[in-house]
C-alpha cells in the first residue's frame, strides 16, 4: 500500500533498544502499511552519542548489518542516526579525522539515510548555526549514504528546548536552512516537542525559515522518560490531517518502548493518511489492534485503555494492577507480555537514564 507522504520509523527514544526481533516484526508489519524508512538512533547506543568515536563491537555491527539487508528486502530504508556530542565546541583536526573514521564504519553497515541529530545538547552559541552547517558540509562530502538529514538543537518552537539546553540565538533556523545544502532534510517535531496536533498551518512559518518543508519527526507514541514511561501511548493517531503531504517532505514517528504494541498507531496513521476525511480514530485502533494482537487481546486492549494509556501506573492501585497483570498473562502473546512487563515496572524511565545517555 502507498502512502501520500513517505512513512517512516524512529528507534529514537531513551531507554533499552528494541530487540533485532522486533525490529524485524516491525518492518514486516508495517512495509506493506506504506513505511519506507527506518532510522536506527536509540539513545542507550553511546556508540552514536557521547561514545561516538568509538567503533560498535564486531556483533553489534553485523547485526546492524545484517538488519539492513532486511530493510532492502522488504523495499525499506534503513538508517541510522548520529548524535556526535557537542562536537562544534571543537571541530578541529582529530574530531575531523574521527568523524571521518565513523563515517567509514557507518558505510559499512550499508546505511541509506544518516542523519546528523544535534538535538539533545547545549545550543547557547551565537554561531551554532553557522557550526552545524561545517560539519554537515564535512559529512556530506565524505559518507556514502544518499540522504542526509538534520535535526537542530532548537527542532519545535517549545520553550522547554530554551530552559533546558540555553536560549536559542536570534535567526538560528534562518541561517542553518540558508547554509544547508538544498538536498539535505531538516527534522521538526511541530509546536511542541511532543505535539498534539501538527497541521499544515502550523508548518509554514518554519518551512519559510528553512527554506524547505521539514521532515517530521512525530513524537507519538514515543513513551519514555520518568512520566511517560509509565503510560502505554496505544490510541490510534488524531491531529495529523490528511493535508499535512504538501506541508512535509516525509512523516516519521518516534516509536514507543515496546515494540509489538508501537505497531497499532502506526497502521493508524498509515490509515489516516489513506481514508482521509473518511478517518475515524475509535474504528481504527480496534482494527490495527485486531491485526497486530488478534480479536480476543484486541478486544481486552480497547475495554482497559482508560487504565493503560490514560489513567498510568502512577493511578492504578495494587489490586487494579495485579487483575490486569493476570488477565494479561492469560495471552501467549508478545504485545500481552510486553503489557504484563510494563505492569511491573520493566519499561521504567529514570531521570539518570536520561541524563547520561
Amino acid at each position: 500500500m502507498t502512502s501520500p507522504v513517505e512513512l517512516g520509523l524512529i528507534e529514537g527514544f531513551y531507554g533499552p533498544p528494541w530487540s533485532a526481533e522486533g525490529r524485524r516484526q516491525a518492518v514486516r508489519t508495517l512495509a506493506p502499511a506504506g513505511y519506507g524508512f527506518y532510522l536506527y538512533a536509540p539513545k542507550a547506543d553511546d556508540r552514536l552519542r557521547r561514545r561516538w568515536r568509538e567503533p560498535h563491537p564486531e556483533v553489534e555491527a553485523a547485526e546492524l548489518a545484517a538488519f539492513a539487508a532486511d530493510c532492502r528486502a522488504a523495499g525499506v530504508r534503513f538508517g541510522v542516526g548520529l548524535s556526535p556530542f557537542e562536537l562544534w565546541l571543537a571541530f578541529d583536526e582529530d574530531a575531523k579525522r574521527a568523524l571521518a573514521d565513523k563515517l567509514r564504519q557507518l558505510d559499512e553497515m550499508d546505511v541509506e539515510d544518516l542523519a546528523v541529530l544535534f538535538d539533545d545538547m547545549r545550543g547557547d552559541l551565537p554561531d551554532l548555526a553557522e557550526r552545524q552547517a561545517e560539519i554537515v558540509d564535512f559529512i556530506a562530502g565524505r559518507t556514502r549514504a544518499d540522504r542526509l538529514i538534520v535535526c537542530p538543537s532548537y527542532y519545535s518552537d517549545d520553550p522547554v528546548l530554551d530552559r533546558v539546553f540555553g536560549a536559542r540565538s536570534p535567526g538560528y533556523l534562518e541561517t542553518l536552512g540558508r547554509r544547508l545544502d538544498p538536498a539535505v532534510q531538516v527534522f521538526w517535531t511541530g509546536d511542541e516537542v511532543c505535539a498534539r496536533s501538527i497541521t499544515p498551518g502550523s508548518l509554514e512559518r518554519v518551512t519559510e525559515q528553512l527554506r524547505r518543508p521539514p521532515m517530521l519527526w512525530d513524537n507519538y507514541p514515543v513513551n519514555d522518560g520518568p512520566r511517560m514511561s509509565k503510560h502505554l501511548h496505544l490510541r490510534a493517531f488524531t491531529g495529523r490531517p490528511a493535508s499535512l503531504p504538501g506541508a512535509v517532505s516525509a512523516h516519521g514517528i518516534n516509536v514507543a518502548l515496546q515494540p509489538t504494541l508501537s505497531l497499532i498507531p502506526a497502521l493508524t496513521l498509515a490509515e489516516s493518511y489513506r481514508l482521509g476525511d473518511r478517518y475515524a480514530y475509535g474504528p481504527a485502533f480496534l482494527e490495527a489492534a485486531t491485526r497486530v494482537l488478534g480479536e480476543d487481546l484486541a478486544g481486552r486492549l480497547q475495554a482497559d485503555l482508560l487504565s493503560l494509556d490514560d489513567a498510568g501506573l502512577d493511578r492504578l492501585d495494587e489490586g487494579r494492577r495485579s487483575r490486569l497483570r493476570a488477565r494479561y498473562a492469560a495471552f501467549d502473546h508478545p504485545g500481552a507480555a510486553e503489557i504484563v512487563g510494563w505492569l511491573d515496572g520493566a519499561y521504567a524511565i529514570t531521570p539518570e537514564e536520561m541524563a547520561t545517555s
